[in-house]
């Protein structure tokens, strides 16, 4: 049974709560307090929940900080997405997260808003904090990025994309691939005056570069451009399809970079009575839910957000484990899959 902890215990209220406070009341070394903080599965479960109790109840605040300083090691793992504005990035975050924290480790995260000048300037924040690796969106940063993060000697991965030249690891799927595979898809469909609609994005190109390739392979023209503002949303969308509309009345189908900016092509086109597909097919990209709520619900490309976001996080807690037998991998290429709705 835990014993009674006394007001002597808690150290008072004149100073905080040390390590040693905390050992003290609770009956262990200060080492035990320490593993418990640092690496808790070392610490039997009913020595660790004694420790942690005596934590909570006197109010102990862990050094995390000072503890990593110590070990090199300080449980956090730092992040860059474009944007939390999009939930296909959301889900990346949370696969991530939900996996971190499951390992006692936290996500400390950044957004850089598509500019790549921001995303240098977050890695460099992150490794003053001495994170423990870093986790990256796509696979085209600076050259100062790219140098700092292999100078730093941390694990690093980067995700939504695959390079031959990565910074260290990569967890995502081919990009022109996926655009490859909706243009052939398209073609099959009957489809020959082909959009694109996207932003300026590496990975929003590397669609476009896909879907072009297939075209040719077919003899068709190069897809008509339509660009949108990055992290476009539902209004994007509709802006794009008035443009398709007003100015390139031959379209018969227009591929979206995302799921959320051909929502809002449905919605005009369900506004000016324009009929999908037998006016103009719709297709996206990411299977959101969204996608498959929207009347006529769209045919898109699927690739799990969430999946790629645990597996970064499972890469990463590999490589930091050290496991000699079993070594983390290089590449993880989760692929994507064409998912055939009403609408194209």
């Amino acid at each position: 049974m835990h014993k009674k902890i006394s007001a002597g215990d808690a150290a008072g209220a004149s100073r905080a709560v040390t390590k040693e406070d905390v050992a003290r009341a609770a009956g262990v070394s200060h080492i035990t307090v320490s593993r418990v903080i640092n690496s808790p599965d070392k610490v039997a479960p009913a020595t660790r929940e004694k420790v942690q109790e005596y934590i909570a109840r006197m109010g102990y605040i862990p050094n995390l900080l000072a503890g990593g300083l110590a070990s090199r090691r300080t449980r956090i793992i730092a992040a860059v997405v474009p944007t939390i504005g999009h939930s296909i990035f959301a889900e990346t975050v949370r696969g991530m997260s939900d996996y971190l924290m499951a390992h006692d480790y936290q996500l400390l995260l950044g957004q850089s808003d598509y500019s790549e000048q921001i995303e240098t300037e977050l890695v460099e924040a992150f490794i003053g904090r001495r994170v423990d690796g870093v986790v990256l969106t796509g696979v085209q940063h600076t050259a100062a990025t790219r140098q700092r993060l292999k100078a730093a000697g941390i694990p690093v991965v980067e995700t939504w994309d695959l390079t031959p030249d990565p910074i260290d690891m990569l967890a995502g799927f081919s990009n022109v691939d996926a655009g490859a595979a909706m243009g052939e898809y398209l073609y099959e469909q009957g489809y020959r005056r082909i959009a694109f609609v996207g932003g300026e994005d590496p990975r929003g190109v590397a669609r476009m570069a896909g879907l072009s390739a297939a075209l040719r392979r077919h003899r068709l023209r190069a897809p008509v451009r339509i660009t949108v503002a990055p992290g476009s949303f539902l209004q994007g969308g509709r802006e794009a399809m008035v443009q398709l509309a007003t100015q390139h009345a031959d379209v018969d189908a227009a591929f979206f970079s995302n799921d959320v900016i051909a929502a809002g092509a449905v919605l005009e086109c369900n506004r000016r009575q324009i009929r999908i597909p037998e006016d103009i097919a719709i297709a996206g990209f990411a299977n959101l839910d969204i996608a498959s709520e929207i009347n006529p619900p769209l045919t898109t490309v699927h690739v799990s957000s969430h999946r790629i976001g645990e597996t970064a996080a499972q890469m990463m807690l590999a490589r930091l484990g050290g496991d000699a037998a079993a070594p983390a991998p290089t590449v993880s290429d989760l692929g994507f899959s064409i998912v055939r709705r009403q609408s194209a």
